[in-house]
């Protein structure tokens, strides 16, 4: 039996994304034009000459990223009312020449800046397990997209955790590349020196021919990497601390199946890497200035117009004075060559993507103090891989209930790599 239209498929897609389940999910849907994309990818189809492995893949485009004539949100009421943009950011026209289906903008964080998920001007999307609990930010709209199979894939950013957290707490693979691998340009900014673009999807193999469209290489399929031999190493320590008992049970369950399928897997201590991290970051925080700078204009005279909880990250970042914040910025060069170095005898770090599973939203919107911990508990494992700026991937752990996330980090540029070693883990770790 043939495969559907994908004209057929989008109309699928676009009646389940006005399902009650999926409220919340879509700042705007574009059916339209996503219509008039499907129908040339059918026809294509039927003449036989595809465009690549995206031609007719329904992805879905992250609120922040600029779509021509349409206005970008980045997820706060502060930018509702700005012009549209002119012009497709390049990573949404290299989409678009890729031939992908755009289906509509995703919900997210306000202005990116939470690993949760939250937000309370567009309604935040439920789980796409339980719809009762967060769905991790700040890709959040993004990620339940694709669980909820409302689109084949969606188009992320990464400053802190943003593409794995979501992908951890829905259960699909998220992926933070190299930073300069892929162009910020026409993406609204959170973090200069902190942000990264990647996909999101159902499995490594669409996330990686997606991260070379987007990074504008040959999109080839994945090398098959053998686990047998491979390195891993587990940091065990500070990232391990405060881990919820599904979380480690399921992690300790992946490594043992890993080993039997004869990887290598020892300890490698980067404590020292990981406290020197956090002393610079609490001296001038990277985020939060720049943050404070990208948003000075309006963080008095629209201060009331803000997600509370997020003008409570950026605000520090104002006091900060500029020889602290470069000191951080030169300190974090050196960080960066030491854990190379130390990475280099392996092949990937390996440990959960966060300590914890999705929590309840409502528990979360109800106490600020509460949201404080459970986000920073979130970001804690995801953070090293944005300051010491090396690719990361995060695939789903076989568990029953809530979703847990297996992490991988490695080495910078070595972005394909990690992959088809992700790809690798996926299988062997498939029930």
């Amino acid at each position: 039996m043939s495969s559907p239209l994908h004209r057929e498929r989008l109309e699928q897609k676009l009646a389940a994304a006005a399902e009650p389940r999926a409220r919340h999910v879509f700042t705007r849907l574009l059916p339209d034009t996503a219509r008039a994309e499907a129908d040339a990818a059918d026809l294509r189809r039927r003449a036989g000459i595809p465009l690549g492995p995206l031609d007719g893949r329904i992805i879905s485009i992250k609120d922040l990223f600029d779509m021509a004539g349409q206005v970008t949100t980045a997820g706060s009421v502060i930018l509702k009312d700005q012009p549209p943009a002119s012009a497709d950011a390049p990573t949404v026209a290299a989409l678009r020449r890729a031939g992908a289906i755009l289906i509509g903008r995703t919900n997210m964080s306000e202005f990116a800046f939470s690993g949760i998920g939250l937000n309370p001007h567009y309604g935040t999307p439920g789980n796409a397990i339980d719809p009762a609990r967060v769905p991790g930010g700040s890709t959040s709209g993004g990620a339940v997209s694709v669980a909820l199979g409302l689109a084949d894939l969606t188009l992320g950013t990464d400053t802190g955790g943003s593409t794995r957290i979501p992908a951890a707490f829905n259960g699909i693979v998220g992926f933070k590349p190299t930073s300069s691998r892929v162009s910020r340009t026409g993406a609204f900014p959170l973090s200069y020196t902190l942000d990264s673009i990647g996909p999101l999807g159902p499995d490594v193999e669409s996330c990686a021919a997606m991260d070379a469209i987007l990074a504008g290489i040959d999109p080839e399929a994945l090398p098959e990497l053998p686990l047998a031999g491979l390195r891993l190493g587990i940091p065990q320590g500070l990232l391990f601390e405060d881990t919820e008992a599904p979380v480690a049970e399921a992690f300790e369950k992946s490594i043992s199946r890993l080993s039997a399928w004869g990887a290598h897997v020892g300890e490698l201590s980067i404590d020292d890497l990981i406290l020197a991290m956090r002393g610079v970051l609490a001296t001038a925080p990277i985020a939060a200035c720049e943050a404070a700078e990208i948003h000075r204009e309006w963080l008095e005279s629209r201060a009331a117009d803000f997600d509370a909880r997020v003008l409570a990250r950026i605000r520090p970042g104002i006091s900060i004075s500029a020889p602290a914040y470069i000191a951080t910025l030169r300190e974090r060069e050196r960080l960066k060559s030491t854990f190379s170095r130390r990475l280099a005898p392996y092949d990937a770090l390996i440990l959960p993507t966060c300590a914890l599973q999705a929590p309840p939203i409502a528990a979360l919107e109800a106490d600020p103090d509460l949201f404080a911990r459970k986000n920073m508990l979130a970001l804690r494992n995801t953070n090293p891989a944005n300051f010491f700026d090396c690719p990361a991937l995060s695939v789903p752990l076989p568990v029953s209930g809530m979703p847990v996330g297996l992490m991988l980090l490695g080495a910078p540029m070595q972005d394909r790599r990690l992959l088809a070693l992700g790809a690798a883990i996926e299988a062997a770790l498939k029930p």
